[in-house]
């Protein structure tokens, strides 16, 4: 925990990549808790775009302050995709 910030979830990314822009879930024994957008991403206290796949960073979720150790957080982007006929 971190005044003035939250609660700052130390992470390792173990498969894709973490942007700033993605969506978060929170997934804790195996139930979604949370969903909402990434309010910071740091590596070694600076900021970063984007993380990959073997690297440790930083991150804080808007309104939401209960990461627990074990928590599963996942990133993901939606994109809109036109229908072709």
């Amino acid at each position: 925990k971190i005044s003035n910030v939250g609660t700052v979830a130390g992470s390792y990314v173990l498969d894709g990549k973490v942007g700033r822009n993605n969506e978060i879930r929170v997934v804790r024994d195996g139930i979604v808790i949370a969903e909402d957008k990434m309010s910071s991403l740091k590596r070694f206290k600076d900021d970063a775009k984007e993380v990959v796949a073997g690297q440790d960073c930083g991150l804080n979720i808007n309104n939401f302050n209960d990461i627990q150790v074990g928590d599963i957080i996942e990133a993901y982007e939606e994109t809109e995709v036109k229908k072709t006929l």
